[in-house]
């Protein structure tokens, strides 16, 4: 066996990937709408360095009216049944916006469950009250490490005790009770020694679950060398992970990019797979129809303005769903292109070329 876990995958496993592939095959075939992202703003409190859409404190262009989404979400809900797709407003930062809880309101009231992804700067003790009013049932919140890493990463001193602040207000029985929440944290090589205190920490705080994930090379990150671990980083966080889980104090698990090879089914309750496209898309601040929002512009399949949302899911998507192109550079030649399929789509450049390998970086072959 090799002395690398992700370069072994076991006959069990392997029998269980070929099934969880059929599965994803047919998937596609169907594309139902599981989830839709809103980029309600570009506008943000913060200044991180890991940011991946750039952002600003204010916006350049107008914002989309209210009115405008909700038109689409009536017209999602003319063809779909709204309790199965979950709504998730991001940004920028979304509680910028104060018609955010109308807006999360009005989705109740159509039958949609909706989320939030926010730093925490704004979410004191009156605006969770006044999301949970309006029917919020989801909703993430970032905090990368201590305090000094944190508000390092994030560029305010402030960030940390915000953050801070928020998760021990979700932390209440009374709210644990109406919202499904988690903590996620960038694992960069500033705050990966600390893991161990960190997540002791999430814990004595009431945190019952807890995604990780690194930074990939896009927006501000690009460039920065300071926030990219190095294989054996990478392989450390995984059986960080891998640790974590089997001692089940706290619900813990990697992102949602990249294939792991003999990790898979071990860091996270799922074998990979990039669903954008396939069972998410998303509304970028332009109106733009797009996947998740991690993914570059240039990928948008249509517009709000121009054309129909449904129409656009049904029929378009086609580099979405077809991911033979990606058969290129490191992933022609791999024999787990079958079950990664080329990796997420936010991690293809301009000219579709492979950004980053999960799987490479993981194995011999990254040392």
């Amino acid at each position: 066996m090799s002395h690398f876990k992700s370069d072994y995958i076991g006959l069990r496993k392997r029998a269980a990937l070929e099934i969880f592939r059929l599965q994803r095959d047919t998937l596609i075939k169907r594309h139902p709408l599981k989830a839709l992202f809103w980029e309600c703003t570009l506008r943000c409190n913060l200044n991180c360095i890991h940011c991946g859409s750039d952002c600003k404190k204010e916006a350049e262009k107008s914002e989309m009216p209210v009115a405008d989404f909700l038109r689409v979400a009536q017209e999602i809900k003319s063809s779909v049944n709204p309790n199965n797709v979950l709504i998730i407003f991001t940004g920028g930062e979304a509680l910028i916006r104060e018609d955010i809880d109308y807006c999360g309101l009005e989705l109740y009231r159509m039958g949609f469950p909706w989320g939030i992804v926010t730093n925490g700067m704004l979410l004191d003790e009156n605006r969770l009250n006044s999301l949970i009013k309006c029917g919020i049932h989801t909703l993430t919140i970032s905090l990368d490490g201590f305090e000094p890493e944190h508000n390092m990463m994030r560029g305010d001193v402030r960030s940390f005790a915000n953050a801070e602040r928020a998760i021990k207000l979700l932390c209440r029985p009374e709210v644990s009770s109406e919202i499904l929440w988690d903590v996620v944290t960038c694992v960069t090589p500033m705050n990966i020694n600390h893991l161990n205190r960190f997540r002791e920490y999430l814990i004595s705080v009431g945190v019952k679950s807890w995604r990780l994930f690194t930074v990939f090379p896009v927006g501000r990150a690009a460039t920065d060398t300071r926030l990219k671990l190095d294989p054996a980083d990478l392989r450390k966080l995984m059986e960080f992970i891998v640790q974590t889980r089997e001692e089940g104090k706290i619900c813990c698990s990697y992102g949602c990019e990249g294939f792991l090879g003999g990790y898979e089914a071990e860091v996270r309750d799922n074998f990979y797979m990039c669903n954008a496209g396939i069972t998410v898309s998303g509304i970028l601040a332009d109106g733009s129809i797009g996947a998740c929002p991690s993914i570059r512009a240039e990928l948008k399949q249509g517009n709000i303005y121009n054309d129909s949302f449904m129409d656009v899911w049904n029929n378009r998507y086609e580099k979405f769903r077809d991911r033979e192109w990606a058969k290129k550079g490191v992933c022609k030649s791999c024999s787990s292109f079958r079950y990664c399929m080329g990796n997420g789509m936010h991690l293809r450049d301009n000219n579709d070329n492979l950004l980053f390998c999960h799987l490479h970086r993981l194995s011999s072959k990254g040392i």
